[in-house]
């Protein structure tokens, strides 16, 4: 990570905006995840998943596709989740509606079987601490479930990611070729955690030779030595892509970007500060790359994932961010 300060909180409930507890350090150094990260909102009611999960080598996938699918045409979509991973049911069910308008969605486990520790569904009942003592083991729990994104987040970096989305493209590739060579190559999204990868695959970035340190950012100092003569680019690796509130996400990050991103953001997020935000925008503009960012106020992180609100303004928001990215990748 760039010293880019991340903070490390989420809200609690629907309404409230997202927020960062006074006492919760905000270095890149400590980088972590908000509650909507890792633990799903209720399935709505009456809906469930429809595809299956099945390997891609040996990645663990989940597959959806169109209804009429081989028999008329359709596009390839890699779909990249937050931390709740694979078999979410909402992650699930995310990636049947794009399924349902025409595209091969693919679903990678990032984490290799190991989601995000306490991934759970959100209740809906607040917690009222009644005592001081509550209040003690609420932030007793809070500080134990950050050291556990802490540890989990170390196992999963973009040297362990990164290789995992390469074995399932080069899959997609050979499995779903008339897809792939329909849409002219692969589309992509990415919630969370999956929003960063988007603009890593979009990027070209500079590779070291024969898999020595894989890859360095195109920020990152090359090694001084014989072989630094040796260095390559590779990528971008996808055709264009949409991010639903990004987290972990550094300045640098947006380096070598190619491809048509759309982003949603939302307002005054500690995931994804504003100035990381603003200085992605400048970089996009300023090296003509095509993009639109549009930023939603009065919702909480994570809000673009499916999921069941009470408030009926994050439900339309909810809808507005899913137009939002299919049409992006429609248009491209």
């Amino acid at each position: 990570m760039t010293e880019t300060e991340l903070a490390t909180k989420a809200p609690e409930s629907d309404a409230q905006p997202a927020a960062v507890a006074d006492d919760v350090p905000t270095s890149s150094s400590h980088p972590t995840l908000g509650e909507h990260c890792t633990s799903d909102r209720p399935t709505p009611v009456g809906q469930a998943s429809t595809g299956e999960i099945t390997k891609f080598g040996d990645v663990n996938v989940y597959i959806s596709k169109p209804a009429d699918y081989p028999h008329t045409p359709s596009k390839l979509l890699l779909l990249l989740t937050g931390g709740t991973g694979l078999n979410s049911i909402n992650n699930q069910i995310q990636a049947d509606r794009y399924a349902s308008e025409g595209y091969v969605v693919v679903m990678p486990d990032l984490f290799d079987g190991d989601p995000a520790p306490n991934s759970s569904t959100i209740s809906d009942e607040p917690t009222t601490p009644g005592s001081l003592l509550d209040m003690f083991k609420i932030k007793a729990a809070e500080t134990a479930k950050s050291f556990l994104i802490d540890m989990w987040l170390a196992r999963h970096t973009e040297e362990k990611v990164m290789p995992i989305l390469h074995k399932v493209m080069d899959a997609c590739r050979d499995e779903f070729a008339d897809a792939v060579s329909n849409g002219g190559g692969i589309y992509a999204v990415g919630y969370c955690f999956g929003g960063r990868y988007i603009l890593l695959l979009g990027a070209e970035r500079t590779t070291a030779p024969l898999g020595r340190g894989f890859p360095w950012s195109a920020m990152s100092p090359a090694p001084v030595d014989e072989e630094a003569a040796q260095l390559t680019s590779s990528g971008p690796f996808i055709k264009a892509g949409a991010v639903a509130h990004a987290t972990l996400v550094s300045t640098d990050d947006f380096t070598g970007l190619k491809v048509p991103i759309s982003m949603v953001s939302v307002e005054n997020d500690p995931l994804f500060p504003d100035e990381v935000r603003i200085a992605g925008e400048d970089y996009m503009s300023k090296n003509n790359v095509e993009h639109e960012v549009q930023v939603y106020p009065g919702v909480p992180h994570g809000f673009a994932v499916v999921g069941e609100y009470d408030d009926q303004n994050i439900k339309d928001a909810q809808a507005t961010a899913f137009e939002q990215m299919l049409k992006w990748i429609k248009e491209h």
